[in-house]
């Protein structure tokens, strides 16, 4: 399943702004393209690093 920056942004309630910002810079899931002008990002991937930041914060 793939996720739109849309969505993205609405887990983590931010912008989408930001969703590319982490995406570029930090170590957050890179997008996938999809097609031209289609990016996602993998469920399974974002829940990894979902996963892997609550790690670091419990």
């Amino acid at each position: 399943m793939y996720l739109s920056d849309k969505q993205v942004a609405q887990r983590f309630a931010v912008t989408r702004p930001t969703i590319w910002r982490w995406a570029r810079a930090a170590d957050f899931p890179k997008p996938v393209s999809l097609s031209p002008g289609c990016t996602r990002w993998r469920l399974a991937d974002v829940e990894a690093w979902e996963a892997a930041r609550a790690q670091v914060t419990a």
